[in-house]
């Protein structure tokens, strides 16, 4: 099982379902850490999935081929939408509930403003970003400059009321399409990050309170049936209608439906934002994660195995294909590992 499942576990048994280590108060009083962590996400999502529990399979089992390599960008790209889309609906529900019924333009403008603003602002850091990295060498410097970066995305943000979220993946895209070698500045951030994520996904097992799933039990299961049916359905229809590869039309729904980060992340900003529905969104949050993050792996295991791309980069790498790509015979590579210095 990938290791978000036993930091959500973790969390759980140290919440208020069980031993009661960490309070309600503690969670919220270390906010900042949830705050940094999925800005942190939101950065590095344009070069790398943020499903953990599906990379951690196609690593485990060495896969590739046509479905190994739609998925990882799928998923990158459903968690950007995602974002926007949770922007979207989080101004429509904070003015639900203070009881404005702004006309449609007004509506319009105001969203217009929260995402275009934060897509502008995250443009302008990275441009300045990406001048500075290209004058530095030393990887720590890298990694200080990159933070200061995202921090001052984050600040900003707030501070304009615009979307941290929004703002840090431009942040990276900028960096992505204008650095030569941005894998340096991303790569020094992951090496920064993961007591983050411990934390992050450890608090948020203890922020679910099982005793609210009496109540909110139908639509717990109902969340859960329809991200599931909705995963499979939209990419059955997707892979059809650009003729996709027979493997990626069967298969895709099911690799796709592990989840993680970014939905957890998101409900810190929920209670932040809509504090009075924040115990119940979370709670049912959590407990698809749950069933996702436990299930998930397993469908995206089946998912590889039935398209035959299991062990996929060893028989790639014995392929005339990559001995042309190389420049050597398969059995004569020596893979550098990342971080080696090579």
């Amino acid at each position: 099982m990938p290791n978000v499942s036993g930091y959500l576990l973790v969390g759980l048994l140290l919440g208020p379902s069980f031993f009661s280590i960490v309070s309600s108060s503690d969670v919220k009083s270390l906010e900042i850490i949830s705050e940094l962590a999925l800005a942190f996400i939101a950065f590095s999502i344009v070069i790398a999935s943020m499903s953990a529990a599906t990379l951690l399979v196609i690593r485990q089992y060495r896969a590739d081929g046509p479905l190994t390599r739609t998925i990882l960008p799928v998923v990158a790209l459903d968690d950007i939408l995602g974002i926007m889309a949770f922007g979207i609906a989080m101004s429509l529900a904070k003015m639900s509930v203070s009881g404005i019924r702004p006309s449609l333009i007004t509506l319009l403008v105001d969203l217009s403003i929260e995402i275009l603003g934060s897509l502008l602002a995250g443009l302008i850091i990275g441009f300045v970003l990406t001048i500075v990295l290209r004058k530095l060498k030393s990887h720590d410097d890298y990694q200080v400059v990159s933070l200061i970066a995202i921090s001052i995305g984050v600040g900003i943000s707030n501070l304009l009321g615009l979307s941290p979220l929004l703002t840090n993946i431009m942040i990276g895209a900028t960096l992505v399409n204008l650095l030569p070698r941005p894998d340096k500045a991303f790569n020094s951030i992951n090496n920064f990050v993961p007591a983050f994520y411990v934390l992050f996904f450890t608090l948020a097992g203890a922020s679910l309170d099982l005793s609210i799933l009496k109540t909110i039990g139908a639509i717990g299961i109902a969340y859960v049936l329809a991200r599931g049916l909705g995963k499979y359905i939209g990419s059955l229809i997707g892979s059809l209608s650009v003729n996709a590869e027979e493997s990626v039309t069967k298969y895709m729904g099911l690799a796709l439906l592990p989840q993680g980060g970014v939905s957890i992340g998101l409900s810190v900003l929920v209670r932040k934002q809509l504090p009075e529905y924040a115990t119940a969104i979370t709670t049912i949050i959590m407990f698809s994660i749950l069933i996702y993050e436990t299930t998930g792996p397993i469908f995206a295991k089946i998912a590889i195995n039935k398209a035959g791309e299991i062990k996929g980069q060893d028989n790639y790498r014995n392929s005339k294909a990559f001995e042309e790509e190389v420049g050597v015979k398969g059995g004569n590579y020596i893979p550098i590992e990342e971080g080696s210095g090579c």
